[in-house]
């Protein structure tokens, strides 16, 4: 399995990380992983209720004072 492909979405504010994570998993094919890095803080709350509402699994959420990575699987189907 390759190494999952990292989006750089520091700097932009709700709700373009969104957009552009959405964006990003368009290109995706089923079951891959994508490893998204934020800054904006409501991308927390963002990112979980887009897998909601998705479908796409959210792997793992870590943040540190800086930035929000989320590890996510695209779904399958």
């Amino acid at each position: 399995m390759s190494e999952p492909h990292t989006v750089d979405l520091r700097g932009l504010k709700c709700p373009t990380p969104i957009v552009k994570l959405n964006e990003e998993f368009r290109a995706l094919d089923a079951g891959a992983e994508l490893i998204a890095v934020a800054s904006d803080r409501a991308f927390e709350l963002d990112v979980q209720a887009w897998c909601r509402r998705t479908g796409h699994e959210l792997l793992t959420l870590e943040h540190d004072e800086q930035t929000l990575t989320a590890r996510l699987r695209k779904r399958v189907g």
